[in-house]
């Protein structure tokens, strides 16, 4: 009989690539989508004949109970988030009830529902914010530089309180940055592909960025979904960092993209832009993986050139097949 999982967020980046991956493994997928007016399923559009998708939200605890009698899964994978750290500074609060307090309502929901299922929570490397130790691993404290952070935080410690004090099988994924051609586009490593590939076709002069020299720890979201799934395969449960172990500056990764096309990007990039500064910044981020190559045999397999070469081709031919009239609506984001 084939296992049952349950996504929350299968509509993102992450639980695009993960629906695929488990169906590649011989799950029944479900999905928990929020009705609104302005659902996008693009990402799922290679699978979406073949999942289930249930009808919920994370800030309403008896859709959540309903959607686990509906789902009875074997597997949870909670990658629900107001996940964008930027909007997490306009919408706090927002942040706080779906980042952080979604994470309480699905673990009691699950509780009551589905406890013998195994949970991921996904975690994120924002919470080591301002960080107190090079590189970071799964002791290392925490210490979180924006509302985003700190709602990961508190996810973060009620897996943890969840697991210890009822006995469940939750484990947090502490996942450093992951991108691919379909991160959304208010992420800067898109917000740069995107236009790359829009000066090179003439829609536009100049791209406008904030921090050159703030460096994070890029990995390929189809690798790190592999590593949720091998989390809740093991025999105990345990968090782990996913990481690359290298560091890489925001200047860095846009000298490869404008290279990509044979740009020079001195001539295109504005940076400092005052409209993309935080009121605190996260300037280096970068994780130890030992653990998870130990445990877990997991490696990243796409380096940090192939990726950016990956988002870039995507790019450019997403550009020519988007409307002329779209291109500035995106590009304010």
């Amino acid at each position: 009989m084939a296992k049952r999982a349950l996504i929350t967020g299968i509509t993102g980046q992450d639980g695009s690539y993960l629906a695929e991956f488990l169906l590649e493994q011989g799950y029944e997928v479900f999905g928990l989508v929020r009705r609104t007016s302005t659902i996008n399923f693009s990402r799922l559009e290679n699978v979406q004949d073949q999942i289930t998708l249930v009808g919920g939200d994370m800030l309403d605890q008896t859709s959540l109970e309903e959607t686990l009698r509906i789902a009875q899964p074997d597997e949870i994978y909670n990658l629900a988030a107001q996940s964008f750290v930027g909007t997490s500074w306009r919408q706090p609060t927002l942040t706080g009830d779906v980042t952080a307090l979604g994470v309480t309502r699905l673990l009691d929901a699950m509780r009551h529902i589905s406890p013998q299922a195994k949970f991921y929570q996904a975690s994120s490397s924002e919470m080591f914010g301002k960080v107190r130790e090079v590189p970071q691993t799964e002791n290392t404290p925490f210490y979180p530089r924006s509302p985003y952070g700190v709602a990961k935080v508190y996810g973060h410690w009620m897996t943890v309180n969840y697991r210890e004090s009822y006995g469940m099988f939750a484990v947090s994924g502490m996942l450093f940055n992951h991108e691919s051609p379909r991160r959304g586009i208010e992420f800067v490593t898109r917000k740069i592909t995107w236009n790359v590939a829009r000066i090179k076709h003439g829609i536009a002069d100049k791209l406008y960025l904030g921090n050159p020299d703030s460096q994070r720890d890029w990995g390929y979201a189809g690798d790190y979904v592999r590593a949720m799934w091998l989390m809740l395969q093991q025999p105990e449960p345990e968090d782990y960092v996913i990481s690359t172990g290298e560091t890489h500056s925001i200047r860095e990764f846009a000298e490869l993209a404008f290279g990509h096309v044979g740009l020079n990007p001195d001539q295109y990039i504005v940076w400092n832009d005052p409209r993309y500064t935080r009121p605190a910044e996260v300037d280096l981020l970068i994780g130890n993986p030992a653990k998870a190559g130990e445990k877990l045999g997991w490696e990243p397999s796409v380096t940090f050139e192939e990726l950016v070469e990956m988002m870039v081709e995507s790019d450019m031919k997403a550009v020519m097949e988007t409307p002329h009239h779209q291109h500035n609506m995106i590009n304010t984001l």
